[in-house]
């Protein structure tokens, strides 16, 4: 399991105790620089995307007052799905409607911060009168977002021990990047999409963990800080090393379709399946849920003796964020695609395939239930998008 850190960073401590020294009520200073008077409680808040949604429902479930998307799947407890959908908040044309009738004390707006954002985000608060914050939702922020947006939501120690695990996630993955140099490093092709064909170039927040995992993104040669359409041919000539799916369809049909053979990674059965349940381990969306995907690429890229147990990673980090206790068949059918096929199953290790059954829904723990949140949680779908390039949903 990754060990926990005694005490934070001296710089997110004195962040942390800044904000809680006047109680929650006062000027936040947000990732873009905007100081917001905050009310003295926050107990009803509404989120501008999924990178909110998920930094919410991991430090304050009961405080979430709705979904920015509707939810994948109808199994969701009904204290849950029958929230409202209140949409993207920033730049949608009905969000100061829908944040003047609903009345939450917080908007929380995550993701990229960009200039045209922080001006939405004032834009919002102006026309409800809501305090609006923009928080940057990249992974080397996290521990100090956690805290921060923590102390807000009243939930400090909650928080204190979400930002340690981060800390200890991100800087575990660069220890391991410090003793293999840049000839080890593996070229990797990130596979979006129903037919894998869109990906995330560096610099983009879909790319952020593949960057900071210290892989060669393959794309990399179209630029940077988007995602790209690309064609099976470019793939090809990249010839990667490793190929992630981010959807299970293409994962299920990369390895049995021949034109897709003549690249390396498929030649070599390096094909993997990116967990998303409930929610992406590398974005899916782009937030705090990406932490276990650090461990998880730093276990598939840079393999050796020393490498802890995916089983107990995945285990410890579900129950630490998501207050779920994972089965061992759970484990297996979220790891099994994952990762490279076991030496003791010949069949699956000459044909590449780890096709596994559909994993089942993730119960709660007993006594560690999120307040409001009643029966299972689901899996998350990912965002498909095999037409024309729609922008991310952050």
């Amino acid at each position: 399991m990754p060990r926990r850190s005694p005490t934070a960073p001296i710089a997110a401590f004195l962040l942390t105790a800044l904000i809680a020294a006047s109680g929650q009520a006062g000027d936040f200073t947000d990732s873009a620089g905007r100081r917001v008077a905050l009310p003295d409680q926050v107990a009803h808040v509404l989120t501008a995307g999924r990178t909110a949604d998920a930094l919410v429902f991991v430090l304050a479930p009961d405080k979430l007052m709705g979904w920015s998307h509707a939810p994948p799947r109808s199994d969701l407890p009904a204290s849950v799905s029958n929230r409202p959908v209140t949409g993207m908040m920033l730049g949608d044309e009905t969000s100061a409607a829908t944040v003047t009738r609903l009345r939450p004390d917080l908007v929380i707006a995550a993701g990229m911060v960009t200039p045209a954002r922080a001006a939405l985000a004032d834009q919002l608060q102006q026309q409800t009168g809501i305090p609006c914050i923009l928080v940057d939702a990249s992974v080397t922020r996290t521990p100090a977002i956690l805290r921060s947006v923590g102390t807000v939501l009243g939930v400090s120690a909650r928080a204190e021990d979400l930002a340690t695990y981060a800390e200890h996630a991100i800087n575990a993955l660069r220890g391991r990047l410090l003793i293999h140099n840049g000839d080890s490093r593996p070229q990797v092709y990130y596979a979006r999409g129903a037919n894998g064909l869109e990906t995330a170039l560096p610099g983009s927040p879909a790319g952020d963990v593949i960057d900071e995992a210290g892989a060669i993104n393959v794309a990399g040669v179209l630029g940077r800080d988007e995602r790209a359409e690309v064609t099976a041919e470019q793939i090809q000539g990249w010839a990667p090393d490793i190929i992630i799916a981010e959807q299970r369809g293409f994962y299920d049909a990369v390895q049995r379709d021949p034109a897709w053979r003549q690249v390396a990674a498929v030649r070599d059965h390096k094909v993997y399946l990116a967990p998303s349940t409930p929610f992406g381990w590398i974005d899916d969306p782009p937030g705090v849920n990406r932490l276990i995907g650090l461990y998880w690429l730093s276990d598939l890229f840079y393999p050796d003796a020393t490498q802890e147990d995916m089983h107990d990673t995945a285990r410890d980090f579900y129950d630490q964020f998501y207050r779920v206790k994972l089965t061992d068949g759970q484990l297996d059918a979220l790891l099994k695609p994952a990762q490279a096929p076991h030496k003791s199953d010949p069949m699956e290790a000459l044909l590449g395939i780890a096709s596994g059954p559909a994993m089942p829904a993730l119960e709660p723990l007993p006594g560690l239930r999120p307040p409001g949140l009643r029966g299972s949680l689901p899996a998350i779908k990912p965002l498909i998008n095999s037409g024309p390039m729609t922008p991310p949903k952050y």
